[in-house]
């Protein structure tokens, strides 16, 4: 009798564990994004219906202090002047708690922004409520959504390339191949690939 009870209580903590993964497991490729309103460096509210021609959007998770965020910095500034005129804006999120990781603090965020002179919006993730909904677990981590009449729609998720040491070793460029590939009207060949860079900050 012991053993079914025992059995029966590691069944319901599987799937009890299960359906937590589950429910926080973010966006899959295909799936319609929600839309988020958050505070910018200054001190305006940004959504991305805001972006009334945008044809598309490159949501960045990243951060002021993980050393993998810096690496990929001026990565993410040259996909913004690249893409942002084409209809693809770079939406940068920081996704950690400012309490957590002090480096990561709204004020430290606009110091950083100014510093690096950010064309792009460099949003706080208040009360950690975004990150969760598109299962983001890096910094950075991006998804690329197509917008759609029924949404925007994710299309790629993972890393911006696949060498984050050295940019002129990069084999791999897959938002920049992802993106190319939805502003002429194809498939993406890549749809996710892996995150690395340092865990979020809950």
């Amino acid at each position: 009798m012991k053993t079914i009870k025992l059995l029966a209580l590691f069944v319901a903590v599987g799937a009890l564990a299960a359906f937590t993964t589950a429910t926080v497991a973010g966006y899959k490729v295909g799936d319609t994004a929600t839309d988020f309103s958050l505070k910018n460096v200054d001190g305006k509210k940004v959504a991305l219906k805001d972006y009334k021609n945008a044809k598309g959007y490159i949501v960045v998770f990243t951060c002021n202090h993980c050393p993998y965020a810096q690496a990929y910095e001026d990565r993410i500034i040259a996909l913004d002047k690249k893409y942002s005129k084409q209809g693809y804006q770079v939406v940068a999120i920081n996704p950690n708690n400012p309490e957590k990781q002090k480096e990561d603090s709204f004020e430290k965020m606009q110091e950083r922004a100014k510093a690096k002179k950010y064309a792009f919006p460099y949003l706080l993730d208040e009360g950690q409520k975004v990150y969760p909904q598109y299962g983001a677990t890096k910094t950075p981590h991006v998804y690329v959504l197509q917008k759609t009449a029924k949404g925007n729609v994710v299309k790629y998720i993972g890393a911006i390339d696949d060498n984050h040491e050295d940019e002129k070793a990069v084999t791999q460029k897959y938002v920049e191949n992802a993106v190319d590939a939805l502003l002429k009207g194809k498939e993406v060949s890549v749809t996710e690939t892996k995150a690395i860079g340092c865990s979020i900050k809950a």
